[in-house]
């Protein structure tokens, strides 16, 4: 079978674009923006030359005749500007001015990139973070020149750091080769600084450390903020006055929790700008980077099938479930704190919906994405009390063995009221989803784990076979099921006959399982995302009036739920949720597509 669409790190690049500035609260001293349109004629071929060579691409592949695959490159826009510049006028850049705008220095030397995990010695940067890290360098995507360093209170040696990191470290599947040696030279870049998060002093410290390794060179640093919310603007404001980069961009990845509702997200906002201009900041959600949620808009825009299909003429409900069966252990105390609204609904599944609801973008521009995805969320109502279901788990004992109840949990306090499960009905209020019920359903200590979308198509007009099905015409119904993890796969139900003389009907599936189908492992989504990050792709980031319009949706209903102090309803360790969860489902004529029995 022929290729339609193939990619490495090389081409998964996207525009280059060059930005420098002082410190990142700072005032932008040059910027250039290389598009198709800017006159670089006056400008000599070997500089052209330079920046064609250089810069990263988005590569569009064309399928031609013979079943080869040819690939236009298209550059993407730059970041948006920081500080307006007194001057407006732009000239000719010379060679050496072209130079460095391709990211090569004066002397021809490589830029680089320092990466530093804020908060190095946690789970979240020992589990995810350097693992993604050295994926990306095993399969050749980190530039030639990048240093990583952990940033942590906890006092650490480099040969420490390397240890703790090395116990985390696999290779691909399905890629062995030399994996002992790429972890020995990977591990050579990795170094440790200890330092408090509100410490000018010790930033500046570290400063002079990646200083030391990047030379020369253009220097471009990157800031993962693996650490608590409420020293976010501690070590956003340290970074900025003494670790910032003074010739080459400055990003900051931001990890959820956004905020807790409007006000506090707005807040973090505000404080973080303070620092940051809203282009250096990456606000991560991972679930934007699994395969099949980035994979939703290539389905639903390359396939002419589907297109036609999204909208309430033929779809009649949608469902994003979320389901883990383990409960909060080690964790409660944070997860009380936020719930399971806040948690996952508010950000992972609200993500999710307005990637699959959002109108076709104009072009796939990270920022004609998130326009579009902007506009699904302001025109969705804000969730009713109503709407919603709420659970919390209780011990359970089976098969001799007895699983704990939420508030066992030492961390958490006995009387608390925190959902470990939610249920809600949202709706668009659009010409293309008027009256589409979008549910979604997420919860802990559930009794199987899966993330998924489910499309319920409406029943068949006239269908000449209901007799076929009886009185249950859900049975008959068409469902596109997209399974985000684990095993991951793209199905379609359909109705078939059964092979015979009699007429008998069968519901089967057409069934797309990634594993059967690609031999290559599936890339962790941190991966995608840290990538992105360093080549300044934002498609899969959340922008901060995106953020503001998904918390407007949630606000009311969540203060209305602590003022009222509405009590969960109890269902047992490694249940199906609560009952509410059906009720509220079937007051909108739904079932839940999860729980059939040929799920």
């Amino acid at each position: 079978m022929a290729t339609l669409y193939a990619t490495h790190c090389g081409s998964h690049s996207k525009g280059y674009a060059y930005s420098s500035f002082s410190p990142i609260n700072g005032v932008q001293n040059q910027r250039l923006a290389f598009s198709s349109s800017f006159p670089w004629r006056d400008v000599s071929a070997k500089a052209n030359v330079v920046l064609q060579s250089r810069r990263n691409s988005h590569q569009k592949a064309v399928l031609m005749q013979d079943g080869a695959v040819a690939t236009t490159v298209t550059p993407i826009k730059n970041e948006t500007t920081l500080k307006k510049s007194n001057d407006a006028s732009m000239s000719i850049p010379s060679l050496e001015e072209y130079k460095d705008f391709a990211g090569l220095d004066v002397n021809g030397n490589e830029p680089t990139v320092s990466i530093t995990v804020v908060g190095a010695s946690g789970d979240l940067a020992k589990k995810k973070i350097f693992p993604a890290l050295f994926a990306l360098y095993y399969e050749d995507c980190l530039p030639k020149h990048f240093t990583i360093y952990g940033y942590a209170r906890s006092k650490m040696t480099d040969a420490e750091l390397r240890n703790m990191v090395s116990r985390t470290l696999t290779c691909r599947i399905d890629k062995r080769e030399n994996c002992d040696e790429k972890m020995e030279q990977f591990l050579k870049r990795c170094f440790y600084h200890s330092g408090r998060y509100d410490s000018e002093e010790n930033f500046a410290q570290l400063d002079k450390k990646l200083r030391e390794h990047e030379g020369e060179r253009v220097s471009n640093r990157l800031f993962y903020l693996s650490i608590p919310p409420n020293i976010f603007i501690d070590a956003v404001r340290c970074a900025s006055s003494s670790a910032s980069s003074a010739n080459g961009w400055t990003r900051v990845i931001v990890e959820k929790p956004f905020g807790r509702d409007s006000e506090s997200s707005s807040a973090l906002t505000k404080a973080l700008k303070q620092y940051l201009e809203e282009d250096q900041i990456f606000r991560i959600d991972h679930y934007l980077g699994k395969e099949l949620v980035e994979n939703l808009s290539v389905l639903r825009f390359s396939n002419l099938i589907f297109e036609p299909l999204w909208s309430r003429q033929y779809i009649r409900n949608v469902q994003f479930i979320f389901s883990e069966d383990f409960g909060t252990e080690g964790r409660g105390g944070y997860f009380d704190h936020y719930g399971i609204i806040r948690d996952i609904m508010q950000n992972h599944l609200l993500q999710m919906l307005a990637l699959f609801a959002m109108e076709t973008p104009v072009s796939l521009d990270a920022e004609d994405i998130r326009n579009e995805k902007v506009k699904v969320l302001r025109s969705m109502r804000p969730l009713q009390l109503e709407d919603v279901a709420l659970g919390q788990y209780k011990n359970h004992t089976k098969g001799g063995v007895t699983y704990p109840a939420y508030t066992d949990d030492k961390t958490v306090p006995k009387d608390s009221l925190t959902p470990t499960f939610a249920a809600a009905a949202l709706f668009i209020d659009n010409a293309r989803w008027d009256g589409v019920p979008f549910l979604m359903k997420a919860g802990k200590a559930l009794h199987t784990k899966r993330a998924e979308i489910r499309v319920q198509f409406r029943h068949v007009p006239g269908n000449l076979y209901n007799r076929n099905f009886g009185t249950d015409l859900d049975q008959a119904t068409n469902e596109l099921v997209i399974r985000v993890q684990p095993d991951e796969a793209i199905y379609l139900k359909i109705n078939n006959k059964v092979p015979g003389l009699g007429m008998r009907l069968d519901r089967s599936n057409l069934n797309l399982h990634y594993a059967a189908r690609y031999s290559k492992e599936i890339p962790d989504a941190y991966e995608r995302l840290l990538l992105d990050a360093i080549e300044g792709e934002r498609r899969l980031f959340i922008r901060s009036d995106e953020l503001d319009a998904a918390w407007a949706l949630f606000t009311p209903v969540l203060k209305e739920l602590e003022e009222k102090k509405i009590v969960p309803e109890y269902y047992p360790y490694g249940g199906r949720g609560p009952v509410g969860a059906h009720y509220l489902a079937a007051k909108y004529k739904v079932r839940w597509g999860d729980l059939t029995v040929d799920q």
